[in-house]
């Protein structure tokens, strides 16, 4: 789960409503889009490519998204055409509809190496958590018999909210630039909440689309998996935020894929790295005491 850090930036715009744009930035429209979550939305960047649009992220795969994109197909985004359609990683928010839309469009899907291919094993599973794989992960961390049964019974919402991908996709890396409409993207990746998440960095107009590495009101979250049972994905986070932090200006318009766009970038990147601190330091004292496992903490 996603913490809330009660420091906020200071936002520069107020939210449009799920379903409709607003402009961030001239030639960069914001597009927000209704989740089935607690979390419930997701900012969608669409950006002018000179001949058309690139867009950024898609949204879940549920008809509700698919009616607003067939709305601003045929409304504020007609007559152009889609050139490009990037995913910035392969939690369902960002890839779900992907394939829809590439279908729809007739174009191909641009993303890291990494998260398309996590996005295609994640799809390829036969259907609900693998038990074999799961309840060790889980028994080791602590769940209970009941608690392990539950988690492995109730199916694997990826499949449900995510179609597949193109069997093919143009690759994307840290160092590469997006030439859009004018506009130099530097490619900026970033892990610990996702393996190879793609960030945006406009120098020249100091924009940087950061997608979910660092958001304004809330830590994103930071998990182990039973893939990968021993990943230390807060380090990984952590040297991302660092590296955040001395590569991009801090007098940037940060525009995160979910709450609002903000000032103050360093600022936010230290309060980020301060509330995972403390929480390591609860952690230690919690350990001190006698926890031994992930549930015993909790």
């Amino acid at each position: 789960m996603s913490s809330t850090v009660h420091d906020r930036p200071a936002y520069t715009h107020a939210a449009p409503e799920p379903g409709t744009l607003t402009e961030l930035a001239p030639g960069i429209l914001w597009l927000r889009l209704a989740l089935p979550f607690a979390l419930n939305h997701v900012n969608i960047h669409i950006i002018d490519d000179g001949s058309g649009w690139t867009v950024i992220d898609s949204g879940v795969a549920d008809d509700r998204t698919r009616l607003v994109w067939e709305a601003m197909l045929v409304g504020p985004l007609a007559g152009r055409r889609v050139n490009r359609l990037v995913v910035t990683h392969y939690h369902p928010d960002h890839v779900g509809l992907a394939g829809w839309l590439c279908d729809r469009l007739g174009v191909g899907v641009t993303m890291s190496q990494t998260e398309y291919l996590q996005s295609r094993l994640s799809r390829g599973r036969s259907g609900g958590v693998d038990p074999n794989t799961h309840r060790p992960f889980y028994a080791r961390h602590g769940l209970s018999d009941d608690d392990i049964h539950a988690v492995t019974v109730r199916g694997d919402s990826y499949q449900r909210l995510t179609v597949d991908l193109p069997v093919n996709y143009t690759r994307i890396r840290a160092g590469n630039v997006l030439n859009l409409g004018g506009r130099r993207f530097e490619v900026m990746t970033g892990a610990g909440h996702a393996l190879e998440q793609v960030m945006l960095l406009c120098r020249e107009e100091r924009i940087f689309l950061p997608t979910d590495q660092v958001i304004g009101h809330i830590s994103p979250n930071v998990g182990v998996h039973a893939i990968e049972p021993d990943a230390d994905a807060l380090a990984d986070f952590l040297a991302s935020l660092r590296d955040i932090r001395a590569q991009v200006p801090a007098d940037v318009l940060t525009a995160p894929t979910h709450g609002r766009p903000f000032h103050g970038l360093h600022e936010r990147i230290d309060t980020l790295i301060a509330h995972h601190r403390e929480r390591c330091d609860l952690l230690a004292k919690a350990i001190t005491k006698g926890a031994d496992t992930t549930a015993g903490i909790m």
